[in-house]
């Protein structure tokens, strides 16, 4: 036994129970039956029971739900549910019950929206177990016998035929089938699955003897030996992985708890605070606690989560409109964040649209003439591609587009006449890489030739000694390099046909090169704008695709991928772990991984996330979903791609292009710009309305009480959750791509943020109306100290005044919202009057503001008056105040950075800081 048996043996046994299984499927036939005691009549139905007994059943094992009852606790006790409890019970303490019951029902909705994020891998393992079929064609007690394809066990001797699709792995004994593997490795073209001898060192997948569990049957006949059911088949071992790598909370998540901390914190603090300060004053306990619930109530944000809820659904809806299907809401903010691309080739950076482009010849090289007909002629030959009634090929893209190659140069080959004239098919052999007709050629009445095309280094091996090898390699690299796929095509002449040739007798050799063939797929369009606007964004991008290194890396470098070094991988799935850290740590260069598999991209994900990036990764085959689920964002193709990579990704192109993920980006960087947007909005008002209750304490009741708390919860709930809502909306700041992604530490909340939240805006906007509620005062002869109690003299003038800090902190607000719209560029830059809805929430929170102020009911109910004429021209100019005062600041910051050194020319991933 060697050491890939052994190897293999390991591997499966750490798949699951310790039960007995075949070392290793590709071994010598009567050994491996041997080792699963069965033989050509199959397993004796009682046998069969025991071993079902044993193994299990043959389905993909899902991992049991967790109790519903403890993931809705787990959201309910979320940090910002729990103030969201707090304040809805302070609510019902100061006998505001529809508030409470409000507030209840925010609570309600934000957690029944996260429970539907909850089972995403459970989802895909779903899709994955429905690619077994439902019964299999089975031999029992040397009888054919239909069965449920979950009764089957090791050991089973099963039949199949075209149509089917495999019920488990398994190793062919008789006969052969031509089996759709794409699902397992992206591949589109069927591979030959015979019953033959195993190769020395191939991987599973590529074993010429071995069929596995969920693929399709395409074309013959053949019976087979199941040697691994269950948990243990690769569709089993890609459940398993894609139920282990769960989804972690995104960037925003996580700083949405800190940031509830935060709140928590400083609401609770306030509270407390003013409690105390209220008692050493001489206010009455009940009032003293009464501001304290007003100060912790208007602190805590009830439109958060509604608010951040309805930025991310803007996101997936602009995104949809772009090509984007957005399945979990926070996976736009997170593609904001991100910092790398790990992209496939065909069919996202290219247009999976192969057309010929090069023609070369021994005797002529790539100079067109009569000998370019006979080449792209002959190789047009040697396809099996079909057309439908409009004329539209059928088939492997490469052969369509030799077909059509073969029309465009005046050679055209009709597939029925094609077929009349074949002898003999020898189709594509993934061991041999090539493959071949034996065809009558109408041309030349009577001459039969066998016509081999294939890959360039297969080909020219089997040419004769004479054949000009070399120049023919040195020619394919040259092709490659230019982005192009090669295949090499050469005839041999057959004087006569007295029997069929066979592949095993050598068919394919002592051959004659007619020349080579240079296909090319054209990169899409705009995908050289999307790499460029990356790199602008300070996002790398990586090509991990399954295509040669030379073609792979011609197609980076047409798109702009590899600046300022582009760095090949030829062979990717050799790569060891510490060279693939050293190449992934190095931003200088970014990296084309040839020839990898599915299982690459796993490894390059999860290397990706030990350095601390936030990667993007796409796919499209079953043996993506692994991949995308460990990436940050799982990025599945829409139309290429499978049901499973559809349900395993975060994110689904329709269109399959490159350029919609980098919209994404875009869209996610503006849904987390308006969280903070929000954020800063909200934490503005905090300074205004805790300013009253600081200058009545500090003044040891000298001055009265500015604000009331039915006045803060008017505020607070009433006038300020709109405009909030609609900086949700707000478009794109200019230069939004052009900086480096945020490094995953980077709080949601940042120094600068409190500074011009508490400080610019905060106090701006609390001196503006101290000066209001001062200024209705002293014009009606108040002095510190004068009573204003009810009866008083100056009663009615204190109403004002408590009504005038009310109306200035309101349209405090109107200018804290113009302001909060842009961090750093000037309002005029994205349009004074660009967002509609927040033009309908300011219009809805100053018609509240004076139904307050104006109707008697509600002066009742909120200890309100009419406001004269001169006090509304005053708190009317504090909307222009706040926002200049805060763009002057933004001036100001705009000159510094425009003064300050520039970085130069390196790329802004560099410039960056663990992002």
């Amino acid at each position: 036994m060697n050491d890939r048996t052994g190897g293999r043996a390991a591997e499966r046994q750490a798949r699951g129970r310790n039960e007995v299984l075949p070392s290793d499927p590709s071994e010598p036939l009567p050994r491996l039956r041997r080792e699963l005691a069965t033989g050509p009549d199959g397993l004796s139905a009682r046998e069969a029971a025991r071993r079902l007994a044993v193994h299990g059943p043959n389905e993909v094992r899902r991992k049991a739900h967790s109790s519903f009852a403890r993931e809705l606790i787990g959201q309910l006790v979320h940090p910002l549910a729990l103030l969201l409890w707090a304040a809805a019970a302070l609510a019902f303490v100061a006998d505001l019950a529809v508030l409470g019951w409000a507030i209840l029902a925010v609570i309600a909705v934000n957690a029944a929206f996260a429970l539907l994020q909850e089972r995403q891998a459970e989802r895909a393992v779903e899709t994955l177990a429905r690619y077994l079929p439902e019964h299999a064609l089975v031999v029992r007690n040397g009888k054919p016998l239909t069965v449920e394809a979950r009764d089957l066990v090791p050991g089973d001797v099963i039949l199949l035929e075209e149509g089917d699709k495999v019920p488990a792995d398994a190793r062919v004994t008789e006969g052969g089938v031509e089996v759709d593997l794409s699902m397992l490795t992206g591949e589109s073209v069927p591979a030959e699955r015979m019953a033959a001898a195993g190769l020395l060192g191939a991987p599973l997948l590529e074993e010429p003897n071995l069929v596995f569990s969920g693929t399709t049957c395409v074309e013959g006949q053949a019976r087979a030996v199941v040697f691994a059911t269950g948990h243990h088949t690769e569709l089993g071992r890609i459940a398993a992985l894609s139920q282990r790598t769960r989804r972690e909370a995104s960037p925003l998540e996580r700083q949405v708890r800190k940031v509830a901390w935060l709140i928590a914190g400083v609401a609770t603090g306030m509270g407390v605070a003013f409690l105390v300060v209220g008692v050493a004053v001489g206010l009455p306990v009940t009032d003293s606690l009464m501001f304290a619930i007003g100060l912790l109530v208007a602190n805590v944000p009830e439109g958060l989560l509604p608010t951040i809820t309805l930025a991310l659904a803007v996101g997936v809806r602009v995104l949809a409109r772009r090509g984007a299907l957005v399945k979990r809401l926070s996976a736009v903010e997170t593609l904001g964040s991100t910092g790398v691309i790990c992209t496939d080739k065909t069919g996202t950076l290219t247009r999976n649209r192969m057309r010929l482009r090069a023609l070369w010849t021994p005797e002529h090289g790539v100079e067109p003439g009569p000998w370019a007909q006979e080449l792209v002629r002959t190789a047009a030959l040697c396809t099996t591609v079909t057309q439908d009634a409009d004329g539209e090929p059928h088939g492997d893209p490469t052969e369509a587009a030799l077909v059509a190659g073969a029309d465009e140069y005046g050679a055209p080959v009709d597939p029925d006449h094609r077929d009349a004239g074949r002898l003999a098919l020898f189709r594509f052999d993934p061991r041999l890489r090539l493959m071949s007709v034996v065809q009558r050629d109408e041309w030349a009445p009577g001459r039969v030739r066998i016509v081999v095309k294939g890959a360039p280094e297969a080909v020219l091996a089997r040419l004769r000694p004479e054949g000009g090898a070399d120049r023919a390699r040195a020619a394919a690299q040259e092709l490659a390099e230019g982005g192009m796929r090669v295949l090499a095509v050469a005839v041999r002449d057959l004087p006569t046909l007295t029997e069929r040739p066979s592949r095993r007798q050598d068919a394919e050799s002592n051959l004659t090169l007619l020349g080579l063939v240079g296909l090319y797929d054209p990169p899409r369009s705009e995908v050289e704008a999307a790499v460029r606007r990356c790199h602008e964004a300070g996002v790398r991008v990586h090509v991990v695709t399954g295509d040669n290194g030379a073609t792979a890396a011609a197609v980076a470098r047409e798109v702009g991928i590899g600046l300022p070094r582009l760095q090949v991988v030829a062979t990717s799935e050799t790569l060891a772990d510490d060279e693939l850290d050293r190449l992934l740590t190095d931003d200088d260069a970014e990296i084309v991984f040839a020839r990898s598999s599915p299982e690459t991209k796993l490894k390059v994900a999860d290397a990706l996330r030990a350095h601390g990036r936030i990667v993007a990764m796409t796919g499209d085959g079953v043996n993506d979903a692994p991949a995308l689920h460990r990436a940050h964002i799982g990025v599945a193709m829409g139309r290429s791609g499978t049901d499973v990579a559809r349900e395993a990704a975060a994110m689904v192109l329709t269109d399959d292009d490159f350029a919609t993920i980098v919209t994404a980006i875009e869209s996610g960087r503006r849904v987390y710009d308006n969280v903070r947007k929000f954020i800063v909005y909200i934490f503005a008002h905090a300074t205004p309305e805790i300013v009253p209750f600081l200058v009545f304490a500090l003044s040891a009741g000298a001055v009265p009480l500015p604000l009331t708390v039915l006045q803060i919860l008017a505020i607070d709930l009433g006038t300020e959750t709109l405009p909030a809502l609609a900086l949700g909306r707000e478009r794109s700041e200019p230069g939004i791509m052009e900086r480096p992604p945020r490094p995953p530490h980077q709080g949601v909340i940042s120094r600068d943020m409190l500074v011009r939240s508490w400080g610019y805006l905060g106090l701006t906007s609390a001196a503006l109306v101290m000066v209001g509620y001062f200024y209705v005062l002293w014009r009606a002869g108040w002095q510190p100290g004068d009573p204003t109690g009810s009866g008083s003299t100056l009663h009615h003038a204190y109403v004002t005044a408590t009504t005038a800090t009310f109306a200035g902190i309101v349209t405090c607000q109107v200018g804290t919202a113009f302001a909060a719209r842009t961090d750093h560029a000037a309002l005029r830059d994205i349009g004074v009057l660009s967002n509609p809805l927040l033009l309908a929430g300011i219009a809805f929170e100053l018609a509240f503001t004076a139904a307050l102020v104006y109707a008697p009911p509600l002066q009742h109910l909120f200890g309100t008056a009419a406001l004269p004429l001169d006090v509304v021209l005053l708190v009317a100019t504090f909307p222009v105040l706040v926002w200049g005062t805060d763009e002057l600041r933004r001036v100001w910051r705009r000159r510094r950075q425009r003064t300050s050194s520039a970085v130069g020319s390196v790329p802004p991933w560099s410039r960056r800081k663990g992002g």
